[in-house]
């Protein structure tokens, strides 16, 4: 949800929010929501993390129609203090790492029009909600949150956004985790796309990486099409741990004399995975 240039809208708070408007929502998008929600969840038993699973239903996302906010937010506040805020669209890098550093999610209030079921450029609420906020519920994958958050504050004075933004699009956009039974998905752009949900553990294109800190802020990435690669955690434990201890101004000061990897490139280095194992 994060751009660097952009003008604040006149309706928005200085904090770049905006009421939902729930009422404003549609019979006919709320009854698009509920399609595109019974066609991934469905999908996504057996591929996407049982966290992620969990989180619809504790957050009880599955209740017919688009979520409203203050509600979402009261239950996803008891269980680990954040909340679901409104914004007319993508906002500045420094506003979306201010709020998540204050465990609050941003989330786009427009849904995609029915032609725009399978792909749409811009995050809309559907993205945001469905694809973002489950995961929000699990006590750890929020604390790495809100240390991403954190994270990007120092990394907007350190002029080094664009490496950390790296690291969000390959965890939180398009991240894979390992499980007794293989690859899950976990990602919020995978999760949210029907397309997506298969290519990332079915296709035998794009390879399946051991994650490496370095490794992932040196990777370029598509926002177009289908990743060409994807990193695998071992745990949002361990993701969490990593992103903690990291010293992150020397690892960008040795990142900056180091060259791009392309997308779907596999380097020496690289641990390869498939679908059905674990690093």
């Amino acid at each position: 949800m994060a751009q660097t240039a952009l003008a604040k809208p006149a309706a928005a708070s200085d904090d770049w929010t905006v009421p939902q408007d729930w009422a404003a929502y549609t019979p006919a998008e709320h009854a698009l929501w509920d399609k595109l929600f019974a066609r991934q969840s469905e999908l996504l038993v057996g591929r996407a993390t049982p966290a992620f699973l969990n989180g619809l239903d504790v957050l009880h996302l599955s209740k017919p129609g688009v979520p409203d906010f203050t509600e979402l937010s009261e239950r996803l506040t008891r269980l680990t203090g954040w909340s679901v805020v409104a914004v007319p669209g993508l906002v500045p890098d420094e506003v979306f790492f201010e709020h998540l550093a204050h465990r609050r999610f941003v989330a786009g209030r427009f849904l995609r029009r029915p032609d725009q079921i399978d792909y749409l450029e811009e995050p809309d609420v559907f993205h945001d909600v469905f694809g973002h906020v489950p995961l929000l519920s699990d006590p750890v994958f929020a604390d790495y949150m809100q240390a991403y958050g954190e994270g990007g504050l120092r990394a907007a004075r350190l002029g080094a956004i664009d490496r950390l933004a790296r690291l969000y699009w390959h965890t939180v956009e398009f991240g894979l985790i390992a499980s007794d039974e293989g690859l899950r998905i976990y990602g919020a752009g995978i999760v949210s796309s029907h397309g997506e949900s298969i290519h990332a553990l079915e296709s035998p294109a794009p390879p399946r990486i051991a994650f490496d800190m370095p490794r992932v802020m040196r990777t370029r990435y598509k926002i177009d099409d289908y990743q060409g690669a994807y990193f695998v955690i071992d745990s949002f434990e361990g993701l969490l741990k990593l992103t903690l201890e990291t010293d992150f101004a020397p690892l960008y000061r040795a990142l900056a004399d180091t060259p791009d990897i392309a997308p779907g490139e596999v380097v020496a280095a690289d641990t390869l995975l498939t679908p059905g194992s674990q690093p």
